[in-house]
């Protein structure tokens, strides 16, 4: 524990906060795109999806607590939220200004919430170079994946259906 005089921890009388809710839709996200072996743990792709699909299991918890029986339960509302007609975007900013506004009115740390708040950030700001799916091939038939026009896309817009999939797989 560290003294009062080196700095705050963030807790209370000094303690360390830890994120466990955050870290812990991390790991189930993580699980679920292993699973799937979708993408290689280590693009950016992969991350993409992983930072989506937490963010959904983070933020669809409303009663703060991820228990990780309830894991199994929760795979059809993860799937409706992250379904192509949803407005996940939007929903992601109303669920973080809601959980923002009671970390506000508490005055308490927020850990998890700064991490996913970091997530959603990356997801924004960060453009990967994706196919383009709206555009219609001049006659040849694409052979191989790395062919094909190709257009960068906000992080969340590829992530988001990878966890989707991914879920659909587990």
């Amino acid at each position: 524990m560290l003294d009062e005089e080196q700095g705050s921890t963030g807790g209370a009388d000094g303690e360390l906060t830890v994120p466990m809710a955050w870290l812990y839709a991390e790991y189930i996200a993580d699980e679920l795109l292993r699973t799937g072996d979708l993408m290689p743990p280590t693009s950016f792709e992969f991350r993409a999806g992983r930072d989506a699909l937490a963010l959904t299991i983070f933020l669809s918890d409303t009663d703060g607590e991820l228990s990780g029986i309830r894991v199994v339960t929760q795979l059809e509302t993860w799937l409706s939220l992250t379904a192509y007609d949803q407005p996940w975007q939007e929903w992601v900013r109303e669920r973080l200004a809601e959980l923002a506004a009671g970390a506000a009115r508490s005055g308490g740390p927020a850990p998890d919430l700064d991490l996913a708040e970091e997530a959603w950030r990356w997801l924004q700001e960060t453009e990967l170079l994706a196919p383009d799916l709206n555009a219609v091939p001049g006659g040849a038939p694409v052979v191989g994946e790395d062919e094909g026009p190709k257009v960068w896309t906000p992080a969340w817009q590829l992530g988001l259906p990878l966890g989707h999939l991914a879920i659909h797989l587990f």
